[in-house]
């Protein structure tokens, strides 16, 4: 399969790839570096809702990671413009440092519902008014449907059972902007000027980094870091392309065998 592409991209998630919240992969800065000097682009891309593009650029650069704004690409950038070419009014269920990221969007008497993670507002009344707005007609906009992700004290619920929950009472099927969906794959693709079939995609999500990358012609790493756990590469087909331990094992596979 590598014999056959002229790998020009490589797409990157963040949390449990490079980080989990403020502690950096063993290695991860050094691997990204090696990566950067060789001829091909990367991008970041991320599910995250819990905090704004600016918020998450200065987390890493914290984290010794030189990385640009300019080259990440969030389900948050994927949500607004959505919003935006749709010209709807979204009631927003996103972490207040999220918000940023809909500077200047109009939320006055909302008829459409954005939801993210949002731990500090998933309470039964801001749950219950999506659901009354859902169920008169507006649309559900799911950042993402993630199940679950890591922290630093464990495993945590995702956006993704709070969308279903929606689902059900409304009787209805969310719009997913973010991973696994294949329109978020080509979107941070187009900035790059490449096709999927040029490009690899190194996650820990097997469903959703890895299995929504491949479904959209992609390679796709998956990384035992983060939110992996035993048996996750078996849950997805065609399988991942490769299955390693750490996003540094995976840039030297790239290097040595992809480039």
């Amino acid at each position: 399969m590598a014999g056959r592409r002229a790998l020009k991209a490589v797409l990157i998630d963040l949390s449990g790839t490079l980080h989990i919240e403020d502690t950096a992969v063993p290695g991860a800065q050094d691997a990204l570096n090696r990566l950067r000097q060789a001829s091909v682009d990367v991008k970041f891309v991320t599910n995250t809702t819990k905090e704004s593009k600016r918020s998450l650029v200065e987390r890493l650069q914290r984290l010794d990671f030189h990385v640009q704004e300019k080259e990440i690409f969030t389900s948050l950038s994927a949500a607004r413009s959505l919003v935006e070419r749709k010209q709807l009014r979204p009631l927003l269920l996103l972490e207040d440092s999220a918000l940023e990221d809909f500077t200047g969007i109009d939320t006055s008497e909302p008829n459409a519902v954005v939801i993210g993670l949002s731990p500090d507002h998933f309470n039964y009344q801001t749950l219950n008014q999506a659901f009354r707005m859902v169920l008169e007609g507006a649309p559900l906009i799911a950042i993402h449907k993630a199940r679950y992700y890591k922290r630093a004290d464990g495993l945590a619920l995702g956006p993704g059972p709070f969308v279903a929950g929606l689902e059900f009472a409304a009787d209805c099927r969310a719009t997913v902007v973010g991973k696994p969906e294949k329109c978020f794959f080509t979107q941070a693709l187009s900035d790059l000027g490449c096709s999927s079939t040029e490009a690899v995609m190194i996650g820990d999500d097997a469903r959703d980094d890895v299995g929504g990358a491949q479904n959209a012609g992609m390679l796709g790493i998956l990384v035992r870091t983060g939110k992996y756990r035993e048996g996750d590469e078996d849950q997805i087909n065609p399988p991942p392309h490769l299955t390693c331990d750490s996003f540094p094992e995976a840039v030297a596979h790239i290097l040595k065998n992809l480039l």
